[in-house]
């Protein structure tokens, strides 16, 4: 299962069909990013598609009657408008229309009347409509799906269509669990249910009964049962980016970053495009400085080679070497340049003290000690507000039954040096993911083998203080794996064509965004079990500022509960 070369393939057949001649690409904006996740401008140019345009912002071109449009949007109504009026009046001299998911055929009868030039070669559904980040993880790029505990209806609707499109590309005939405890969980799984009965055929003509073996199982998560993930200082290259400089669609923004080449601005981070990033993306910060040297001195190797161009062999090789040379000394310089800005960072914003603190109140329970610890980083100028604002709702989480809990007093804390507003995030992320939302047990403090397992932890040592922590996704993927999730807690929806024996493929959601920390997870587990395949995807791919506004949207307008004895923000 391999999500980057599943929309590959499409993309790479819609330029095939449509056969030899220069081809201009007809976009919406979800497509658009849908393709560039996968392809770069120069792979997609030596496809003959030599433009690129938006179908909700078309230039003023005059006719290209000479060109083949290649149209792929998604079937929304907006775009079905907009599609008519460009076949109305079209611009090009042929289309051919793909949809990156099911389109009714009202729709289709739409477009039939509307095509009086008969310019229209083609109309296909193609199922890709996801982003596919990496070849195991993939995203709606969706903050705010929820209010409260109910869908917006808008992003149900998405997500629902977008998971059933997954399904169909991977051509998984799967089983949907989903979390007991989450109504926003069951409502999604249900609508993935209905969707998939709905269209039987289509399901049918796509994806081949999979004979005796274990069924392929879609499990539906709520982040709510793992607010503590997000929160978390992550310490792997992805994920480091993600946390400190935010990646978008594997684009980073290095705009506001002091002395950066000019070229370098905006830097592409894809694993698919850039061996070096694929060979680092889960390595840890320490091993990434080993590695930037390493590389440094092979480019200054290769420098040094090409300095003396005294023959026509000499220049003949510097030629053909050239092109290599120049993408190697790009690589160089883009590394430096990020891994520079993540190490400044770091030392300015105190993110070790703050990271240690988090990993302890994440993975130990010592009250009084990380009670000192957390009003010392509070009452330190050096740590910023967003950082103080993490380790106080961290706190939260971790000492919310706690006999000595002395959140009111942190909030005021927090106030005071950092402003209401920032007090009523540490106070709304314990409204939203405290004790009463979550059905697991996350920190461990009921379950026997939990309380066991961190106990000879404990004894045994931690290699790495900033990585004690692992996300409560793994052990519900093991137990999975084992066949030892429970029935009751992750009840399936629809027919188990083969039992609930132990699921080789595995696809997770998880509503309220996932995190690059629980897919490096989810990397790890497809190396430990051979055999078995894990994809995982979310709403959207968190850092924790984006966590703090999915926290915020849902939360808005609603009265607090279970925080009241917290006032003044």
């Amino acid at each position: 299962m391999n999500v980057i070369q599943a929309v590959k393939l499409y993309i790479t057949k819609m330029t095939e069909e449509s056969g030899p001649g220069m081809k201009v690409i007809l976009m919406d904006k979800d497509t658009t990013s849908i393709v560039s996740m996968v392809f770069s401008q120069s792979e997609i140019l030596q496809k003959e598609v030599y433009l690129f345009e938006r179908i909700d912002n078309q230039a003023k071109w005059d006719s290209l009657k000479h060109m083949k449009c290649i149209v792929f949007i998604r079937p929304t109504s907006e775009n079905i408008a907009l599609l008519s009026r460009e076949l109305r009046s079209p611009k090009y001299g042929v289309y051919f229309i793909y949809f990156s998911n099911v389109i009714s055929k009202a729709d289709i009868k739409t477009l039939a009347e509307c095509d009086e030039q008969e310019v229209v070669r083609e109309v296909q559904e193609v199922f890709a409509d996801y982003l596919a980040v990496d070849r195991h993880l993939y995203s709606f790029n969706i903050v705010g799906c929820l209010h409260g505990r109910s869908w917006n209806q808008q992003h149900l609707q998405r997500c629902s269509q977008g998971l059933v499109a997954l399904l169909l590309s991977l051509k998984r005939r799967a089983v949907v669990r989903y979390e007991a405890g989450s109504e926003p969980c069951a409502r999604l799984a249900e609508r993935v249910r209905d969707l998939l009965r709905r269209e039987t055929v289509l399901v049918d003509n796509n994806i081949p009964y999979n004979g005796g073996a274990p069924q392929p199982q879609l499990l539906v998560l709520d982040r709510r049962d793992d607010p503590v993930t997000p929160l978390l200082n992550q310490w792997t290259y992805q994920a480091m980016v993600h946390e400190l400089l935010t990646i978008n669609n594997n684009r980073v923004s290095l705009e506001g970053v002091a002395d950066v080449p000019k070229d370098f601005k905006e830097v592409v981070l894809s694993a698919e495009q850039d061996e070096f990033y694929a060979k680092n993306l889960y390595s840890n910060f320490g091993e990434i400085g080993q590695t930037m040297k390493a590389l440094m001195e092979e480019f200054q190797r290769k420098a040094k080679s090409h300095q003396k161009v005294d023959s026509i062999a000499d220049m003949k090789n510097f030629v053909e070497q050239y092109p290599l040379f120049k993408k190697m000394s790009g690589t160089v310089t883009k590394h430096i340049t990020v891994v520079g800005e993540l190490s400044a960072r770091v030392a300015a914003q105190r993110l070790l003290e703050v990271s240690e603190l988090e990993q302890e109140l994440a993975c130990q329970s010592d009250h009084a000690k990380h009670l000192q610890h957390l009003k010392s980083l509070i009452a330190n100028e050096s740590v910023r507000n967003e950082d103080a604002a993490k380790l106080v709702a961290l706190y939260a989480l971790r000492y919310e039954k706690h006999a000595g809990n002395a959140l009111p007093a942190l909030v005021e804390a927090l106030k005071g040096r950092a402003g209401e507003a920032a007090a009523r995030a540490a106070v709304l992320l314990l409204e939203y993911g405290g004790a009463h939302a979550r059905q697991s047990d996350l920190f461990g403090l009921q379950d026997a083998v939990k309380i066991t397992k961190r106990l000879f932890k404990g004894v045994k040592g931690v290699e790495n203080i900033y990585t004690q922590h692992t996300p409560l996704l793994k052990d519900t993927l093991e137990d999975l794996i084992k066949g030892k999730l429970r029935e009751n807690l992750y009840p399936t929806l629809g027919d188990d064509l083969n039992g609930q024996r132990r699921p080789q493929d595995i696809i997770v959601f998880m509503v309220g965004g996932t995190t690059y920390e629980e897919a490096l997870c989810v990397h790890q587990l497809n190396q430990a079990y051979p055999g078995v395949r894990i994809i995982l995807g979310g709403t959207t791919i968190h850092n924790s500022a984006s966590f703090m506004e999915e926290v915020k949207s849902a939360m808005a307008g609603l009265h607090r509960i279970h925080t009241r004895h917290i006032r003044n923000v």
